[in-house]
């Protein structure tokens, strides 16, 4: 289970209850909202709890969200319990990216340079902040955080092992 867990793609994040059936709101982080339903088997965590595998019973698309109903989770009270969690797949599960195509998290690890050429560090994180999904990059001088939008990110290199960005050193 644990080599499992090292290979987890995180796809989406519970958003909180939905009705009083044990159907959580889920904000989807992937370009196919619908494309998770096609997972028979997600791994959720709460926190900084660890990751616990659930069975997808049902699932739906509402109002630009999608809804979902887990095994185990039956009621308002319990769906509760998971508003936050992360929700994530086994990378095995996944097809493979296509050209020109990347999962979010294949830019961990990736080095960011700017467009006149200067190393702003590595990535270590993306996470969601509500508008947009967020770059953590980390320097010998701390991190920064660059939002992951056209207008900042103009190239992702993957073989080359890079991203470049409008972005100064100074900001």
């Amino acid at each position: 289970m644990a080599d499992t867990q090292s290979r987890l793609v995180v796809m989406a994040r519970v958003l909180g209850p939905f009705g009083v059936k044990g159907w959580v709101k889920i904000q989807p982080y992937t370009e196919e909202p619908d494309s998770l339903a096609g997972y028979a088997t997600w791994w959720l965590r709460v926190g900084d709890t660890d990751w616990r595998e659930v069975e997808l019973e049902e699932s739906e698309r509402h109002a630009g969200h999608m809804v979902a109903r887990m095994r185990g989770c039956n009621d308002r009270d319990e769906a509760a319990k998971l508003s936050g969690a992360q929700v994530a797949v086994s990378r095995d599960a996944m097809p493979q990216a296509g050209d020109g195509e990347f999962y979010r998290d294949d830019l961990v690890g990736l080095m960011v340079v700017n467009l006149s050429g200067d190393n702003l560090g590595k990535v270590t994180e993306i996470f969601e902040n509500g508008a947009h999904p967020i770059l953590r990059v980390v320097w010998s001088g701390g991190e920064r955080l660059l939002p992951f939008i056209p207008q900042v990110v103009s190239s992702i290199d993957m073989q080359a092992g890079e991203i470049r960005v409008d972005w100064g050193t100074d900001w």
